[in-house]
Formats: structure tokens, sequence, C-alpha cells
């Protein structure tokens, strides 16, 4: 009777240990593949998170004589020359002169396209060399297709030294005093800013202007003189 229970008692603690060695061995097998599936995820929200392309810069395109192909400037590269070159034309108002100078006086024109990334947005004609000073001409057709009109305008002095430093194959101007984009470069002759010469010439005129004064008074008072003398005879 002992014996016999002894010998169950092995049996079901061979079974008891079959079972527990066959759930040892599935249990992480079937658990694999939620650690699997659990990876894969952060792997897809990485790449659903990808930074967008940035759009192109702003920036300037300018063709005219001697630019064998266009002048392009775009604000993260050269913002100052993009800047000086849109101040050419930003100044404009709404309608300008409808006849501009005789075609023989405009000397070189330089197209300045205005552009917002790839779109272009606006055009004017400039003319720096023109006689009587720099020109700009506003076409009614602009590249947005918004409505404006054709004029003439006076462009800034500063316009050739501007589209020089940019690129532009324009001679050196030393008529006028421009910062340049740079800034501060003197273009005018280092006599032409002579201060004592200057205040000498300035005193001169003043000088002249008060002997001017004087010999008006003077011609006044004797003409004065003259008329009441004349009408104290009459009346005697």
């Amino acid at each position: 009777m002992v014996r016999q229970m002894r010998r169950a008692l092995a049996v079901l603690a061979g079974t008891l240990a079959a079972a527990v060695l066959t759930l040892g061995t599935t249990g992480p097998a079937t658990a694999a593949p939620k650690a699997a599936g659990s990876k894969a995820a952060p792997l897809q929200a990485t790449a659903s998170k990808a930074p967008a392309p940035k759009s192109p810069p702003a920036g300037v395109d300018v063709t005219g004589e001697g630019l064998a192909e266009p002048l392009r400037l775009r604000s993260d590269t050269q913002p100052t020359h993009v800047v000086a070159v849109i101040d050419q034309v930003n100044f404009l108002g709404r309608t300008g002169q409808p006849n501009g100078p005789k075609a023989a006086n405009l000397g070189p024109k330089y197209t300045v396209v205005v552009l917002a990334g790839d779109t272009p947005k606006q055009t004017y004609d400039l003319y720096p060399k023109a006689v009587g000073g720099p020109r700009v001409y506003r076409p009614a057709k602009q590249p947005d297709g918004r409505k404006t009109s054709a004029g003439w305008f006076l462009g800034r002095l500063s316009m050739s030294e501007t589209l020089r430093t940019a690129g532009v194959p324009l001679e050196r101007q030393f008529d006028t005093v421009s910062g340049g984009v740079g800034g501060g470069e003197r273009v005018l002759p280092e006599e032409a800013l002579d201060p004592a010469r200057d205040i000498d010439e300035a005193l001169g005129e003043l000088q002249r202007l008060l002997l001017l004064n004087v010999a008006v008074m003077l011609t006044i008072t004797i003409g004065l003189a003259g008329i009441a003398l004349l009408i104290r005879r009459r009346t005697r």
C-alpha cells in the first residue's frame, strides 16, 4: 500500500514538472511578437515626422546691358544687395509721368524683377545713366497680374552705384555721395569736401548779398528824397 502511494506521488510530480517546463518554454515565444510590434511603432512615427522642405528665398533678378546672364540676388546669401536694389523702386507712387525722356537720352536699360521665392511679383525698368538724372519705368503689365498704371518716375541718385556694387557692370559715379551697399564709401573727390573753402565761399556770398542790400536801400532812399523834394517845390 505504501509503495503504491509513493509511485502515484512520483507520477504526479513528474507530470507537474513537465507542465512547468512546457509553460516556461512557450511563454517567452508568445511574448516576442508583442515586443517586436512595440519597437516598430516608434520607427513609423519617426518617419512620419520628417521636416518639410524649405521654401525658396525671396530676391531680385537683374538683366540688361553688359550682363551675359541674369544677375540673381537672393535674400539668404546677399540680403544687403537685395534690400538696396528693392529700395530703388519701393518709393514709387500710384501714378507717374505718362511720357519719359527721349530714347537717345535714356542710356543703358536694366530690368529688375522682384521675386517671392520662385514667383515673379513686380518688374521695373531702371535707367541709371539717363540725361537729367536716373529714371524708373513701371510697366502696366506686372507678373503677378495686379492692376497698375504705367508711368515714368525720377529715380534715386544712388541708383548707378547701387547697381554697380550689386554686380552690374557700370562705371563708378563720382558726382554723388552714396553709402553704397556696404556703407560709408566716399565717391566725391576730396577737394569737393573742403570745409574751409566752403566757409570762405559762404562768407563771400554773404558779403555780396549785404552790399547788394545796402545799394538797394540807398537807391530807394535817394528816390524817396527826390520825390519829396519835387512835391515840395510844386506846393510852393
